[in-house]
């Protein structure tokens, strides 16, 4: 197995722990983070857009948002422009909640690139986005396929 992934992944893992941990008083898991930090900046957005955005399926999409729904973080619509659609908005408590999550993510941010100079902070989140565009771009030329050549 490729460093980089095993690396990758044991990152993610752990940051999943430690903003869970964090998020307690909130009441959201760190898979919810995302989506709150995302309808905020795009009120308003659709299920589908929001699954494109944060590359999570539409079904894990419409299961999240329901449990944010029942927890007051969200609210969707239907759009009255397109009735295949569903629109999500931020509720106050996401808006609330934002500051801890930003909050949080800093706080594991700098955890993570503690012992690292300045340059090398850089460095490490120039590669990081570029690895990140590389993944996107990869997934954008795969959805682009037809079904059975995938």
């Amino acid at each position: 197995m490729s460093y980089i992934i095993s690396n990758t992944g044991q990152i993610w893992r752990c940051g999943n722990l430690y903003r869970t941990a964090r998020y307690g008083e909130l009441g959201l898991g760190s898979y919810q983070d995302s989506y709150i930090v995302n309808v905020c900046a795009h009120p308003g957005i659709t299920q589908e857009g929001l699954s494109r955005l944060i590359f999570v399926h539409k079904s894990n999409v419409a299961r999240q948002l329901g449990s944010l729904e029942e927890k007051g973080f969200v609210r969707r619509e239907t759009d009255p422009a397109d009735k295949r659609n569903t629109l999500v908005y931020p509720t106050q408590k996401a808006v609330e909640a934002l500051g801890v999550i930003e909050k949080v993510n800093g706080e594991w941010r700098d955890l993570l690139l503690e012992g690292l100079s300045e340059k090398e902070r850089e460095a490490a989140e120039k590669y990081a986005a570029l690895i990140a565009e590389n993944a996107r771009k990869i997934l954008e030329r795969e959805e682009k396929k037809p079904e059975e050549t995938r």
